[in-house]
């Protein structure tokens, strides 16, 4: 139709058939109105014709009906016997509209923005101007429609603007669907379709079409196609494939397909192709990566498959082999039960073989294994009990051969922990059960305890009455507690794990404590806490150390000592008695009105506690000579037992210990109170701590322990801790009674071991920083059984492995620091030599954007002991679109790698990958 003809008709029609279309409208509310009042719903775009049914009109003096079947019912009334009062009664028929058979099974609403023209003659429908359409799941809009009702054709197409222009093109959406079209003719009785020049989206990919129908099953059928993840009108690459079939929710299958990219014809092509679109958990072939390994030859990676074995539980199998003879495989399966519990454990196993066999001194191999295990429960699900597990176990020279990534290559120390507890409700009892795991890879020491167990009462108070009336009297402060651990722990190389040796070196023993304390206040600022606390420990081996002078230590020298285990149940006990007294001290000092600085405030809070410990010793330990001069030592006979042992010697006195916090107000213009104040930490935590011993023959003081902490101008953290000895030492290394003051010295000692860290992080400002925060809340709020929480996991999992693959162009530039430095200094015995050791290092790791489309990171750090650079990892990203291009290198170290990666963006593609690399070792 013209615009002119359209124009005359806007001014024609809405005169002239406006009136005539309202009568023909109005005609079923005509028939409605002398049927009575019921329901009543005209659908849009209907015929309508008329059929007689009969409706029967309820007689209130009636309590059951029914059918006289002694008499027809041709008649224009039909007659009723009243079961109960034998009465016959006549009811009216009445007649209504019968439905035609191409009424459409559920209303339409259309609505346009310029202009609706209805064609009565014609029996159509134009809409003009941003036109939307509305039928059961289909929305459709476009900038002009028309209608044929004899047909029922609905034509959507688009317009040109004054400049040639084409705007308001069809949009479909259909359950999920989406098509984007130049024409598009649907059928409303058939429920086909017809789309021209179309661009649907199915998931995460797209489809274009020349040429496209719809089948009544929401069936796609396409010609000349192109399949892409790009979500560009002219994408950057695509699948060409000449026929296409989608099945919705399920599957996107193709004919033979040759790689475009930028509309330019590749050399690649595929017999077929399938592209899954189905959402959810579906079993399926995961396909491998094609590797170069300098060490292991050429190899294929990642291959296996995932099984999906219901809402609960999946699996999935990956494997990796080599030409020259390795391979790896590894099981991964999760759980999860919502609102219960979630987990996932990794099985690895991996057999690694460098060189050739017939050289021995080329050839290497190795059998490595790796066991993961994490595991959580949701609070909910049992209040008062939670079980945990986080496990980490394997040989040492697994991360050596087979991971690759920066964080795990740096930590030699991997660790493990199981834990079960329990809490119950309206008691004072917990109890928890667990294992914990530590293991350094470098040294292969690896430490077990299992089972470990507490059970503890919480302080209860027997005296204090069950409802307290007034101030309570001192003595109904009395709390009383018990706890009790029991600890089992073996502490061997990772190459006896299993063996008869491991279990030879588990150490098992048992410590009880009663604490039994109250606080009152004395003078309104001080707080007296006396206390008492009794512990008990049993142990299950006692070690007996003899010299003997008939044992060689080397082919000149003999005599050593000589030990021996003996099992048994052993018991030692010890007691305490102790009063504490603490207070707090507040100074401020301010400044004049015209200074930014307001005030610094300074909190002390000292303490000083007497103590009094008897000698219960005596039975636990002995005296045995240690060298061939003669020299006797005592020792207990629990030495080295994971439940500690009682001190030796009675202890009499004074435990002292000092905390300062330092604060200071600021003139802060951001404030919006009438202050303008802002508070800032200038040191979180700062003291010492020590003890005297009156009891004690010689050294009665301790050493002294400092502490330091802060976190200056919330962006750099700063902690400090070391140890001062107060006493001198003469020329032979021995300390002898004399501090280090009365010596000369303006000191509190010589400074034996001292460490201090910091660590710092800037970044500048996310542009997305509020979607992210959203995300990341959404994330947080899911329940940990979710499958998507899995998957998570699993990308995190990623993250880590290819850093290049994963930046955040949104962040300009990042950069993290930390720096720490250790200090010892240690004086040999009978040699007076001291050794003094420093140790620095520093790491650092951060990326930046070259341009809004180029990244480029490093991880590093440099060992200023050793005077090199650390393990380092350097990449550059390129963000292509729909594609991204990744560049990994570790230049330097014992392994050595580069790598280039080109992938898609999209999860669907993202086995469609370019990978080249190259391994390099060194051992």
């Amino acid at each position: 139709m013209s615009s002119s003809y359209k124009n005359n008709y806007k001014k024609f029609l809405r005169q002239t058939y406006l009136v005539f279309a309202g009568v023909v409208i109005a005609v079923p509310f005509i028939i409605d109105a002398s049927g009575g009042n019921r329901p009543h719903v005209s659908p849009i775009f209907n015929k309508i014709l008329a059929d007689t049914v009969p409706v029967v009109r309820k007689d209130s003096g009636r309590t059951r009906l029914s059918r006289d079947t002694t008499r027809p019912g041709k008649d224009s009334n039909q007659v009723f016997r009243d079961t109960d009062t034998s009465r016959e009664v006549s009811v009216d028929t009445i007649f209504i509209p019968k439905i035609s058979k191409d009424t459409l099974d559920a209303p339409v609403t259309y609505k346009a923005k310029d202009s609706i023209i209805l064609m009565v003659p014609d029996k159509r429908f134009y809409l003009y101007g941003t036109a939307n359409t509305k039928y059961k799941s289909i929305d459709l809009s476009a900038e002009k429609m028309n209608f044929d009702q004899a047909t029922g054709v609905l034509e959507a197409t688009n317009a040109k603007d004054t400049a040639g222009k084409f705007y308001g093109r069809p949009v479909m959406n259909d359950g999920g669907q989406s098509f984007e079209s130049d024409t598009l003719r649907y059928n409303f009785t058939s429920q086909k379709a017809k789309i021209y020049n179309t661009r649907s989206q199915y998931g995460e990919g797209y489809v274009h079409s020349e040429y496209t129908k719809k089948a009544a099953d929401n069936t796609i059928f396409g010609f000349k196609n192109g399949y892409t993840t790009c979500n560009l009108d002219t994408p950057h690459f695509s699948f060409r494939a000449r026929k296409i079939k989608v099945i919705p929710d399920k599957l996107v299958i193709s004919g033979p397909a040759n790689l475009e990219i930028m509309g330019i014809p590749t050399p690649l092509f595929i017999p077929f192709a399938i592209f899954p679109i189905t959402q959810g958990q579906r079993s399926g072939i995961l396909p491998p990566q094609y590797v170069v390994n300098q060490q292991k030859g050429m190899g294929l990676e990642n291959g296996g498959y995932y099984l999906g074995l219901g809402e609960h539980m999946d699996l999935t199998l990956r494997g990796d082999v080599y030409s020259y003879g390795s391979w790896s495989l590894t099981a991964s399966p999760t759980y999860r039960k919502r609102y219960r519990y979630s987990g996932g454990m990794n099985l690895s196993f991996a057999n690694t073989r460098f060189g050739d066999p017939s050289v021995k001194s080329e050839f290497q191999s190795s059998r490595d294994f790796r066991v993961t295990w994490n595991h959580s429960m949701d609070s909910k699900a049992r209040p008062g009990v939670n079980f945990g597990a986080s496990v980490n176990f394997g040989t040492s020279s697994y991360n050596r051969y087979n991971v690759f990534d920066y964080n795990t290559r740096v930590n030699n120390n991997i660790g493990s922990s199981i834990s079960f507890s329990k809490a119950w409700q309206g008691k004072p009892y917990n109890l928890t059960v667990g294992l914990t795991h530590s293991q350094n890879l470098s040294t292969r020491d690896v430490s077990i305890s299992f089972p470990d167990a507490t059970f503890t009462v919480n302080t209860i108070y027997p005296f204090q009455p069950k409802e307290l009336i007034g101030s309570p009297k001192w003595y109904q402060k009395i709390g009383v507690s018990y706890n009790t651990s029991l600890r089992n722990q073996a502490n061997f190389k990772d190459s006896l794990f299993g063996k008869q040796a491991m279990f030879d070196a588990m150490q098992s023993g048992m410590q009880h404590s009663i604490p039994v304390s109250f606080s009152v206040p004395v003078l309104k600022t001080l707080t007296f806490s006396p206390s008492i606390n009794y512990n008990e420990y049993w142990y299950t081996k006692k070690l007996i150390r003899s010299w003997k002078d008939d044992k060689r230590i080397n082919d000149t020298t003999f005599g050593g000592v000589d030990t021996a285990y003996a099992s048994g149940f052993y018991t030692a006990r010890s007691l305490s008695v102790s009063a504490s007294l603490s207070t707090a001290v507040y100074g401020m000092y301010g400044f004049n009105k015209h200074s930014k600085v307001k005030a610094i405030r300074h909190v002390m809070r000292p303490t000083v506690s007497a103590t009094y410990t008897p000698d219960f010793s005596s039975a636990y330990y002995y005296s045995y000579r240690y060298n061939k001069a003669g020299d006797i030592a005592r020792v207990s006979y629990f030495d080295g037992s994971i439940v500690g042992v009682p001190q030796a010697g009675t202890f009499a006195g004074l435990n002292f210990g000092i905390d300062n916090n330092l604060e200071m107000k600021v003139f802060s213009r951001k404030d919006t109170s009438g202050n303008h104040e802002k508070k800032v930490k200038l040191l979180d935590g700062f003291g010492i701590t020590g003890n005297y011993n009156f009891m004690a023959d010689s050294f009665k003081l301790s050493t002294f322990s400092l502490y330091a902490r802060t976190n200056l101008f919330d962006k750099v953290n700063i902690s400090a801790n070391g140890s001062v000895d107060p006493y001198v030492t003469d020329a032979r290394g021995h300390r002898i009674e004399k501090f280090a003051w009365q010596a000369g010295k303006f000191s509190l000692g010589r400074l034996t071991n001292a460490t201090i860290s910091l660590s710092t992080s800037f970044q500048s400002k996310d542009k997305k920083s509020k979607d992210k925060e959203q995300r990341l809340d959404s994330l947080e709020n899911m329940q940990s059984a979710d499958a998507a929480f899995q998957a998570q996991q699993r990308q995190l999992q990623m993250v880590r492995n290819n850093p290049g693959e994963y930046v955040d162009f949104d962040i300009p530039w990042r950069v993290d620091l930390s720096y720490s430095l250790s200090y010892t200094n240690n004086i040999i015995v009978d040699s007076g030599g001291v050794v003094k050791r420093i140790t620095q290092y520093v790491s650092f790791n951060g990326d930046f954007s070259l341009t809004p489309k180029w990244k480029i990171g490093l991880n590093s750090g440099f060992d200023f002991t050793n005077m090199q650079i650390a393990y380092t990892n350097m990449y550059i990203s390129r963000d292509l679109h729909c594609w991204q291009m990744s560049i990994n290198l570790i230049p330097f170290g014992s392994f050595r790698q580069f790598s280039i990666t080109i992938n898609p963006k999209a999860g669907i593609l993202r086995d469609l990958r370019i990978n080249r690399s190259r391994q390099f070792y060194d051992f």
